[in-house]
């Protein structure tokens, strides 16, 4: 990227995101590019943003754009690996981030979770988004990973992330249309020839979370451990509760508590069991 473009590059943004109300399509949130630290070897669309590239466009030019031209869009920054933490942290350091930046998009395929509470932890006003992750759709258990796929999920929901978002929602056996390198399959796969459909084990995972879970709802503290059991809960804003279990381990029993309440549970192998109660 190159900073005699940042000026035009903000107006941009700004054309796209009027464009799209005229035709009455509201733009949550933005980021300055996806995956700020790699031009992906040039197989796709993108640009290598140096850190202080990213601070000095959403500082003087992104967010006095959207200002000076109404716009309530979010900007969220990084858009990027929670191996990039640190450069989180010096992001949001900078005043002029801090005040135009609502927070930070997360991917999650290099780094650790914890990250996104190493952030949180410095800056807690500022909020974190899981904004991407897929499977390859070449590996042999596309279809059937669902337990490591719940598992990744609760890390992310109990790490302060506010939202989930698979690589893609349909995708043929070729994991296309895509015009990169990489073969990630969709949450479904649509066989081009044949229409037949698969789901993936994320689909399943995310199943389990976007079935109970609804918008609004917050993490709640959970304790207790297990080998191979994660265990993620939510209160949901009409007064009831989530609890997704994720077994990676052997066929096990379990006990569950809450308050006053109790439950005993046989998890299977490479198993998910969400439980709702009001």
């Amino acid at each position: 990227m190159r900073k005699h473009y940042f000026a035009s590059y903000a107006q941009y943004f700004v054309k796209f995101i009027q464009a799209y109300k005229a035709e009455g399509i509201t733009i949550g949130a933005v980021t300055p590019q996806n995956e700020v630290d790699t031009d992906q070897d040039g197989g796709l669309p993108a640009a290598l943003w140096g850190q202080e590239y990213e601070m000095a466009f959403v500082s003087e030019f992104l967010g006095p754009a959207f200002r000076s031209a109404s716009i309530d869009t979010k900007i969220w920054i990084l858009d990027h690996n929670y191996d990039l933490w640190g450069r989180a942290l010096d992001e949001l350091g900078d005043p002029g981030v801090f005040e135009y930046a609502d927070g930070i998009a997360w991917h999650g395929y290099a780094g650790t979770p914890d990250a996104m509470s190493k952030v949180h932890n410095a800056f807690p006003t500022k909020s974190a988004y899981w904004t991407e992750g897929g499977s390859f759709i070449t590996s042999p258990d596309y279809s059937s990973d669902w337990a490591t796929w719940s598992s990744t999920f609760t890390g992310i929901m109990k790490n302060w992330a506010r939202s989930i978002v698979a690589w893609n929602l349909v995708l043929d056996e070729t994991g296309g249309p895509n015009i990169g390198t990489f073969k990630c399959g969709g949450l479904v796969t649509l066989e081009s020839k044949t229409q037949k459909i698969t789901r993936s084990g994320q689909y399943w995972a995310l199943a389990h979370f976007s079935s109970a879970v609804r918008r609004g709802a917050q993490v709640l503290a959970t304790t207790g451990a297990v080998p191979g059991i994660d265990h993620v809960a939510f209160a949901n804003p009409d007064g009831s509760y989530v609890l997704v279990l994720t077994n990676r381990g052997v066929e096990c029993e379990i006990n569950c508590r809450f308050r006053e309440k109790s439950l005993h549970l046989k998890l299977a192998r490479n198993s998910i069991v969400t439980l709702r109660w009001s």
